[in-house]
């Protein structure tokens, strides 16, 4: 962490200090670090004469084996990505920055923490990439269930449990609830039998169990398969905010940007069943105070459910009823 702090500290060397929005330049209070910087800063960008052919030249060069598909990414990526550094006239020292903050990222990930894929939640690139794959018409009356992030914590082959299990492990605090409900059919209504719910939550303490040392492998996650009436039932904790992990490029760039890093309760679920499109989704609780204010942008309206209480069983204080319902492939 100590080159990425290092690498990171780079980029907010400059600050900027606002005595009101809309005033003139003058008022605000530079502090740069090098003569250099001051002097690339003080040219706009309209008055720097770049090679107008290097971008083509660049997306030219890709062979003709490369996909169509492919072609049309990269070319559009090089496009705004030359345009995005011409703009901000980008220096070398702020390119090695970035490029760091990306290979700390690689270098924490794991096949239990993604943290390239948090850095791409904190600047909302993976919500926005999940509601064009999943755009539906947002004012029908009916839609399938909505997707959402799937987080950089999802760990796959949790355990598999009978129905109506807990998956509620050695968790001394916390309050109990029971999720139940069906899974069904977007466009015929019935219910979908062998559908698997595959589920994972954060402790009370905002740690999910590969983060704690002190909770047992797997903790906090099962496999649940529906029978013929597509009927699910299963005991958790009632779900917590937690903050994201303090100890990343993800959070030190939270941090410049002067934003918080809470996630509001929820809990994750990716449910699927032969012959239909998968749903990667989030269940957030309304009374949770960051409901409106998520991290990594990820709410949305239909996702958001009231637990109610839940009378006469020992094993939860809290219930919820919730409708999984999933679309035919193609």
């Amino acid at each position: 962490m100590a080159g990425i702090s290092q690498a990171l500290s780079l980029a907010s060397t400059e600050q900027y200090i606002d005595t009101e929005p809309n005033q003139a330049s003058e008022n605000r209070v530079h502090d740069h670090t090098s003569t250099s910087m001051e002097n690339s800063l003080a040219t706009s960008p309209q008055d720097i004469q770049y090679d107008p052919n290097f971008t083509q030249t660049v997306i030219d060069a890709t062979g003709p084996k490369a996909s169509k598909r492919l072609r049309e990414v990269m070319a559009s990526l090089i496009r705004h990505t030359h345009d995005w550094a011409r703009e901000n006239q980008i220096t070398i020292d702020e390119l090695m920055t970035g490029i760091e903050v990306l290979n700390e990222a690689g270098r924490m990930s794991t096949d239990r923490r993604n943290e390239g894929l948090l850095l791409s939640d904190i600047i909302g690139l993976e919500s926005l990439v999940d509601e064009i794959t999943y755009k539906v018409i947002s004012s029908a009356k009916n839609t399938p269930t909505l997707t959402a992030v799937l987080g950089p914590f999802y760990r796959p082959n949790a355990p598999k449990y009978p129905m109506d299990s807990t998956i509620v492990h050695n968790i001394p605090d916390g309050q109990h609830a029971y999720i139940h409900g069906t899974v069904r059919d977007f466009v015929t209504n019935q219910p979908i039998p062998e559908a698997e719910l595959d589920i994972w939550q954060a402790a009370p303490n905002g740690l999910y169990e590969q983060q704690d040392p002190d909770q047992i492998d797997f903790n906090l996650r099962g496999r649940f398969t529906t029978g013929p009436d597509g009927r699910y039932g299963f005991y958790c904790l009632l779900p917590t905010h937690y903050p994201l992990p303090p100890d990343g490029p993800s959070s030190k760039l939270l941090q410049l940007l002067d934003r918080h890093p809470m996630r509001p309760a929820h809990i994750h679920f990716i449910v699927s069943a032969s012959g239909y499109r998968p749903v990667v989704t989030q269940i957030f609780d309304r009374k949770d105070k960051y409901v409106d204010n998520d991290a990594v942008f990820a709410v949305k309206e239909n996702l958001v459910v009231d637990f109610v209480e839940r009378v006469g069983d020992p094993k939860a204080t809290f219930e919820l009823q919730y409708a999984f319902v999933l679309a035919k492939q193609g």
